[in-house]
């Protein structure tokens, strides 16, 4: 079988490999979409924590399922997604009903090989039934599920205001599950094509460029000087981090979605008198995908409008570089297999 193997920070290589066999409690899927996601560019770009090479990448899936031991309710022949996150089911995290921040989680495509390859092996219990969506949705149902996973983490509550800063993929899912929580959500970010894509195609009312408005003062504006109840960074650029602490609202909540590398810095004092909750979010679970999956076929949210480059499997090796310049216009690609 072909696999597309990220050799080290920015060389990517075609090689085949024999196809997996069926193991107990596991299952082999036949890959059909693969979504590109931040966490593949930083990557390649040799940026991402957690991360060592050669790697496999890809963890946005759709398949057909081949064959499968103890999983019941699954048919070969059927279509599904599955939750990337191999947790241990043992440590403090995972009995306490946290397997997104399982001790020793691994994520395929991170820790361990993913799915940019034709056929995969993984265990039954992360398969997820296809609910009637497409390839194309059942794709994006983990990067929505990151995005809903933080607002369910921030609690966000009808009539508040969400400052999300960064309106890439993940910052657009975050963005849509807080406006379905009832939230004036506001986008901020240093792209003007993000920033007019959160506007004509998700209808956040309030957007903000970095680069060019005073964001304090924007803010304070929109918020009749309160400032943002819950501010959700999903830059995962230290700058961006940072800097939000000043966005916070008196009593409000932080949440970091947004991953980097380096120290996170800000004003005691400041946080403090604020009397301000800072968390991390880091994943997903069942429950978030099921609400997710819940939420596509109800119609609440169009995951369609996130792909705006496709891309053939054959091709992904030639194309991958495009997808790191800004002018690419690159909210989502999407992998096709077939």
């Amino acid at each position: 079988m072909k696999v597309l193997v990220c050799e080290k920070p920015g060389l990517f290589e075609y090689k085949e490999l024999p196809a997996p066999a069926l193991e107990p409690g596991h299952a082999i899927i036949k890959i059909k979409r693969i979504g590109i996601c931040g966490t593949d560019l930083h990557a390649y770009q040799g940026t991402q924590p957690y991360f060592n090479y050669p790697r496999i990448l890809g963890h946005e899936l759709a398949a057909d399922l081949i064959d499968a031991d103890q999983a019941d309710g699954f048919v070969p022949g059927e279509a599904l997604t599955i939750i990337p996150y191999l947790s241990c089911n043992k440590c403090i995290a995972c009995r306490n009903g946290k397997p997104n921040c399982c001790i020793q989680i691994k994520v395929c495509g991170v820790h361990i090989d993913g799915g940019m390859t034709e056929y995969l092996s993984i265990p039954s219990d992360i398969l997820i039934k296809n609910k009637g969506l497409s390839y194309d949705e059942l794709a994006l149902v983990e990067p929505l599920s990151i995005g809903a996973h933080g607002i369910r983490r921030a609690q966000v509550k009808e009539n508040e205001f969400v400052l999300v800063t960064g309106a890439g993929p993940i910052g657009l899912a975050t963005m849509e599950f807080a406006r379905i929580a009832g939230a004036h959500v506001i986008a901020l970010d240093v792209n003007e094509t993000r920033l007019e894509f959160c506007k004509q195609k998700l209808n956040i009312p309030y957007t903000i460029n970095a680069l060019k408005e005073n964001v304090v003062e924007r803010l304070q504006k929109i918020t009749n000087a309160d400032m943002p109840t819950v501010v959700i960074d999903a830059t995962g650029n230290q700058k961006a981090i940072n800097n939000a602490f000043q966005y916070l609202a008196h009593g409000g909540r932080y949440v970091l979605i947004g991953l980097q590398r380096d120290v996170i810095s800000f004003s005691h004092p400041e946080f403090h008198k604020r009397e301000s909750t800072l968390m991390s979010s880091r994943n997903a679970t069942r429950e978030d995908f099921e609400y997710v999956m819940n939420c596509m076929s109800k119609g609440l949210i169009n995951p369609a409008s996130y792909i705006t480059h496709r891309v053939k499997f054959d091709d992904v090796k030639n194309e991958f570089e495009n997808w790191l310049n800004p002018s690419s216009g690159l909210i989502k690609a999407m992998v096709e297999m077939d």
